[in-house]
């Protein structure tokens, strides 16, 4: 088969389309027929030598996909040959063929094809299990979402909004603020020009924001704390402002709020089979009632994956951009 391989760390030429061994399903896995992926971020910081994938993961980026199941591994039931799904990854979805645990495959939503698909299962599981498995959003409480017009917050503003939360979003444009509003947002705070405490503040009368899903680390955890209402959850899953912060604990405790980061790639087997029924049972009926839809800025060919990841970079998209086999 061939693969997007990464001979060197580096810029996004560093990614090289290449032919290389097939993969083989290995005990309750399956091998796919990949016919989509999409870009994360984290592809851009493994293509720099910055992420190396888990141990046991592909050594090829691509931390989702879509396509047909072309083989069963010892010890798989439920699926068959021919099957199209969606998957979550801890690597490999950059080429023709990926083996996969069985436990992170999910049915293509009805009403939705193969590259649309493509788009889903990283945002999706990363959303569901931090704004609900893991900070418990509740309908009428407010959430704060950084970088809203991302794959991530656009899936984010939608999920909050279909269960009943106040969205707060912060983006760089007026462009983006405003396809942030178009999927729900309530309150939209342009982080070029203003103070997203300030605004939170305003919008909730005071009270602060009772969830944050946070993309930055360093650079907002003492706002982000200050945004925070009383018994306030801010979980943190990006580090794009760095790593090493200053907290000023005594305001935690005065606010009984909790600071949390969390990571879904290095995660066991078991609880991204977890995480992913969860989305199965709570996202795919949402999907294929049309009140959550899948936001894609732009879909390139696989082979021009070094495209993408400029696209990603330039952070000029809204979305998610996809990579068509």
């Amino acid at each position: 088969m061939y693969a997007i391989t990464i001979p060197e760390p580096g810029g996004p030429d560093a990614l090289v389309w290449a032919e290389v061994a097939d993969p083989v399903p290995g005990e309750g896995e399956v091998l796919v027929e990949v016919a989509a992926t999409a870009v994360n971020r984290a592809d851009l910081l493994q293509r720099q030598g910055n992420y190396t994938p888990p141990p046991g993961a592909s050594a090829y980026p691509g931390l989702e996909c879509s396509g047909r199941i072309a083989a069963l591994g010892p010890g798989v039931a439920g699926w068959a040959v021919g099957d199209e799904v969606c998957a979550l990854l801890s690597g490999g979805g950059y080429a023709q063929k990926v083996a996969i645990p069985a436990g992170q495959l999910m049915p293509i939503p009805r009403g939705l094809g193969l590259v649309a698909a493509a788009a889903l299962p990283e945002v999706a599981a990363t959303v569901w299990s931090n704004l609900f498995m893991v900070a418990h959003l509740h309908p009428g409480e407010t959430v704060l979402l950084h970088g809203g017009a991302s794959g991530i917050g656009t899936m984010a503003i939608q999920l909050a909004k279909a269960v009943g939360a106040k969205v707060v979003v912060t983006a760089g444009s007026a462009k983006k603020l405003a396809r942030c509003k178009e999927l729900g947002a309530d309150v939209l705070v342009n982080y070029r020009e203003q103070d997203f405490v300030e605004e939170v503040k305003a919008a909730t009368g005071g009270h602060g924001a009772d969830v944050i899903l946070d993309i930055m680390g360093a650079k907002y955890l003492q706002r982000n704390v200050d945004a925070l209402a009383v018994s306030g959850r801010l979980v943190i899953i990006g580090l794009q402002g760095g790593r090493t912060g200053e907290l000023d604990l005594g305001k935690l405790l005065g606010k009984r709020a909790a600071v949390i980061a969390t990571a879904l790639r290095p995660r066991p087997l078991a609880e991204k089979a977890a995480i992913v029924a969860a989305v199965r049972e709570h996202v795919w009926p949402l999907l294929e009632s049309g009140v959550v839809k899948p936001v894609i800025d732009r879909v390139l060919p696989l082979a021009e994956a070094s495209e993408g990841h400029r696209a990603l970079e330039a952070g000029d998209q809204v979305g998610k951009v996809v990579l068509q086999n």
